[in-house]
């Protein structure tokens, strides 16, 4: 892990790099903060980190990287990760499908063949794959996927119970969706109990560092890097990093394989994750958004580091 030195006199090439591009970009004012939920209207727009978690246990951060914030959509992530050690790939992909689409995180729409969500990385595949997650009940439940966060972070979490409670009281195209999956079979019939733990993934607190250390856990073959501790299954990576690389900048998703070129999640309180197999996990939180609900500080950033290390997926290296 990075000491303090490296920090403050920035001895790291990494660090100068990060650096270099928190000071490019960190008067950068374009977007607006989400406020579809009250609760994260109230964010300071000004607030902007990066962070980065090599495999070998190394850290490297910048600006307000111990800043809280709910992980929102990020979550989608770890979630289907979750479902498919309870349930399996196949299972799981009678539930939801693993194609792109062009429409928004929060369309209200299904596959007109199969009747499946998309995928699990808009709002309706996400509903689904929550259902999916094992326990006797929703204390149960929720306990779970808290415990699968302490494994990718290497801390305990929680919720913050003021955006759980703006996003239940707000949440009403997510129940319109859930009612869509139940007519046809996509969700059990306890929609409530499906909602109410989706919006707890949601709003579970986390700060830039735990994002690039969860990026680095599914870069690292689902370790931990920091404590070593096996998060998710080996086997269930690549199912992970290939529904991020093709669905998880949600409409955005073909122009970043495009210009940026590795798996990532965008989470509408101003996160992005992005994981470079067997290399690293970068994240990046600022909460101005553009128009398709991720970060613009965010997505600056990870351009910018793909150009400058290389990190695009289809690199013509040492050639």
């Amino acid at each position: 892990m990075a000491n303090s030195q490296d920090r403050e006199t920035g001895s790291s090439p990494f660090l100068e790099v990060l650096k270099d591009l928190h000071s490019q970009y960190k008067s950068l004012q374009e977007g607006t903060v989400a406020n579809y939920i009250p609760e994260l209207a109230k964010v300071n727009p000004n607030l902007f980190s990066i962070c980065i978690a090599t495999v070998d246990g190394q850290i490297y951060e910048v600006g307000d990287y111990q800043q809280l914030f709910t992980i929102q959509s990020i979550s989608k992530v770890f979630i289907y990760g979750q479902a498919l050690e309870d349930h399996g790939r196949d299972y799981v992909l009678t539930r939801v499908g693993v194609e792109p689409t062009g429409d928004a995180f929060n369309a209200i729409i299904l596959d007109e063949q199969s009747k499946r969500p998309y995928n699990p990385m808009v709002n309706a595949g996400a509903i689904a794959t929550t259902s999916l997650i094992k326990g006797n009940g929703a204390t149960e439940r929720l306990n779970r996927l808290l415990e699968m966060y302490r494994r990718y972070i290497g801390r305990d979490v929680f919720v913050d119970i003021s955006v759980f409670t703006s996003e239940r009281s707000t949440g009403h195209r997510n129940r319109a969706t859930a009612h869509l999956m139940l007519n046809f079979g996509m969700i059990d019939q306890n929609i409530e109990e499906a909602l109410d733990l989706y919006f707890q993934q949601c709003s579970v607190m986390v700060n830039c560092r735990d994002l690039a250390v969860m990026a680095a856990t599914l870069a690292n073959k689902g370790v931990n890097p920091i404590t070593k501790e096996k998060a998710v299954d080996s086997c269930y990576i690549k199912d992970i990093l290939s529904v991020m690389y093709t669905c998880g900048m949600y409409n955005f998703a073909g122009e970043w394989a495009y210009k940026v070129g590795i798996p990532a999640k965008s989470g509408v309180s101003g996160g992005i994750i992005a994981v470079v197999p067997g290399q690293m996990g970068i994240g990046v939180f600022s909460p101005l958004l553009d128009g398709r609900a991720n970060s613009v500080r965010g997505v600056k950033v990870c351009e910018e580091l793909s150009q400058r290390l290389g990190l695009h997926l289809f690199e013509c290296k040492g050639m």
